[in-house]
């Protein structure tokens, strides 16, 4: 059913209307009725967050690039727009028609952080979809899910028919075809799953079965089904100039975060921080080339009309050919009056010639990520920088007319100590001594630690609550005589229960349906977050948070995720939390020698470096 009319008339009672409307520059509109497979592409977060992620417009993109298929956009609607569609009887639509998701086959979340959980649950409600796969039914649209929260999907596990592990560009098409045959087959929900559960990187979670020991830790992790593999491995696109990009995303009729064109550089990391689940979990690196990247941005900047370009990558700085990419792209790009901006920058390599070289449109901050406050921290995480090239590259940037700088750490890491937490203070007060006519301003950000799957951290007890705020006190305290140095720190409940989250099984489900049944909803918004509806819910299910959050775990314990395999060995994973206890650092492999990480052979896959010309 289509419910346009209906939606227009509550448009006057909402903020921001045109979250709701749709036709932007470069939406996609088929006939829904003249294609085989239709999706439902749903970000569980509300539209500004949702246009704002480039992974979004890559699935979009895959998705109407087929022509037997079509995806339409689904977001989670702010609280004053829910409200208004309870009391008008209307259930979640999309906005390239305004249907109803139920009618789609497909409803497919990308799921980008732990906290968006309580979203993915209150969408499918919204839909008036069954909140439990096995109780969905042949006309109820199959639940699927990718991104980085997918490598342990095992908190929502219960709620997902389909998980995507990896790269969907090959996959996801797949299925799609895949279901345009059994469609015409009508054959059974279970029959499509047991089809699709042998293609490489997909994961059914109905087909496997977990049971527990007495103290709370897995026993087994059980197949059900002989079409099901015992361990799911991730999809992997080898060769990135071989994959189609979106070069006409849609630009959005209203302000949001990013506002701008991203050109994907490369994708994997070998820097091997050990806090970071994308360093490992998106391995190896594989490059674009500088050619694909100028004809890719030639086509955004036509189509968008953005006066921004941004190199994305998880540290683009390390691109291969980075200086002669930057050169060609300000031959494109300056006559147009667009700039550039390099978003995610190391401080051992930060290059100010490079920095000016970007900004010859307009400059942008500086901002650096030391990680800990001191050497011994930096090399426990693999951080291989150091306080020399942080006041380096300072200096240089200061010399250059920069004036003021952000600095990010984390605290709560393994083996941090009081000394490093004075670190912190002490590298945000030299850093701002650095001003030739006086101290500059210094920002600090410092999350807290949150172990994450995959990572050589994944076995460590996060600091309690209290512990958090404790050690966030002690910082600010020391900053507060100096008015150049502003402070600011995440919420540690919030890091709390995404540490919960990110490291939880299926017992944790329930304790999430709970809540969200009792009114938690946009829980990474801190105007929304309600931690008295979580610590509710979790008495309510008898489970208690800090079995996940707190807890020291042994290499032998079996982990929710051990089942699902990003390529990276676990025992890699371990050797490297050891050498972590011992503060010694392992070089990045595509500048020394393999580290034997297991990605390349278990994948049958390498390290893509681009070439100049």
């Amino acid at each position: 059913m289509i419910y346009r009319d209906k939606i227009e008339k509550l448009l006057p009672f909402v903020q921001r209307p045109a979250r709701y409307i749709g036709n932007e520059v470069n939406s996609v509109h088929k006939d829904f009725n003249k294609v085989d497979t239709t999706m439902a592409l749903a970000f569980p977060d509300i539209y500004d967050i949702a246009m704002s992620h480039p992974g979004f417009q890559i699935l979009y993109n895959i998705v109407n690039s087929q022509d037997n298929a079509l995806a339409a956009r689904v977001f989670e609607p702010y609280v004053d727009m829910e409200k208004l569609m309870k009391e008008n009887n209307i259930p979640l639509f999309t906005l390239e028609e305004h249907r109803a998701v139920n009618e789609y086959d497909f409803l497919g979340f990308t799921l980008q952080y732990e906290l968006s959980y309580s979203g993915v649950l209150n969408m499918i409600k919204l839909a008036n979809i069954p909140l439990l796969s096995k109780d969905r039914c042949v006309k109820d649209p199959f639940v699927i899910t990718g991104g980085p929260c997918a490598y342990n999907p095992e908190p929502i596990a219960d709620f997902l028919d389909i998980v995507v592990l990896g790269e969907g560009e090959e996959v996801l098409v797949e299925i799609l075809n895949a279901h345009s045959e059994w469609k015409k087959q009508g054959a059974s929900r279970v029959e499509f799953l047991q089809t699709i559960a042998s293609f490489k990187g997909v994961y059914i979670p109905a087909f496997y079965e977990f049971s527990y020991h007495n103290d709370g830790t897995i026993k087994e992790v059980k197949v059900l089904n002989k079409a099901a593999p015992e361990v799911v491995e991730k999809r992997i696109i080898s060769d990135m100039d071989k994959i189609a990009y979106p070069l006409k995303p849609i630009v959005p009729f209203i302000e949001v975060p990013h506002e701008r064109v991203v050109l994907e550089l490369f994708r994997g990391c070998l820097r091997g921080c050990r806090f970071c689940q994308a360093g490992f979990v998106y391995r190896p690196v594989r490059e674009r080339s500088v050619e694909t990247l100028k004809q890719q941005v030639k086509q955004l900047i036509k189509n968008t009309g953005y006066d921004e370009v941004s190199l994305m990558s998880l540290s683009s700085s390390d691109y291969t050919c980075i200086h002669e990419l930057i050169k060609d792209l300000n031959e494109i790009l300056i006559p147009e009056k667009v700039s550039i901006s390099l978003p995610s920058l190391r401080v051992d390599n930060y290059d100010i010639e490079l920095a000016k070289e970007v900004q010859r449109v307009r400059r942008s901050g500086l901002t650096l990520a030391p990680e800990a406050g001191t050497q011994r921290l930096r090399d426990v995480i693999n951080k291989q920088v150091t306080e020399n090239d942080l006041y380096t590259t300072v200096a240089k940037a200061i010399e250059a007319g920069w004036k003021r700088a952000k600095l990010y750490f984390m605290i709560g890491l393994p083996t941090e100590q009081e000394e490093d937490l004075n670190g912190i203070y002490n590298m945000a007060l030299n850093t701002a001594k650095l001003g030739k006519h006086g101290p500059i301003n210094v920002t600090v950000s410092a999350a807290g630690f949150v172990p994450k799957p995959y990572t050589p951290f994944q076995w460590v007890a996060q600091n309690t609550v209290e512990q958090l705020q404790e050690k966030q006190q002690h910082i600010l305290s020391s900053f507060k005589r100096h008015r150049y140095i502003k402070f600011n720190y995440h919420d540690a409940i919030t890091s709390f229960l995404e540490a919960v989250l990110a490291r939880g099984d299926r017992r944790v489900g329930k304790v999430i349906a709970t809540a969200i049944n009792n009114g938690a909803k946009l829980d990474s918004w801190d105007e929304h977050f309600d931690w008295n509806i979580w610590l509710n819910a979790f008495n309510e299910c008898n489970v208690d948070p800090a079995f996940y959050a707190n807890r020291e775990r042994e290499f032998s314990e079996i982990l929710p995720w051990d089942h699902l395999s990003c390529g990276v060995n676990k025992e890699h994973l371990w050797s490297e939390y050891q050498q972590a206890l011992k503060a010694t650092v392992t070089p990045d492999c595509r500048h020394d020698v393999c580290t034997d990480c297991g990605v390349c052979p278990n994948l049958k896959t390498s390290v893509m470096l681009t070439k100049g010309e």
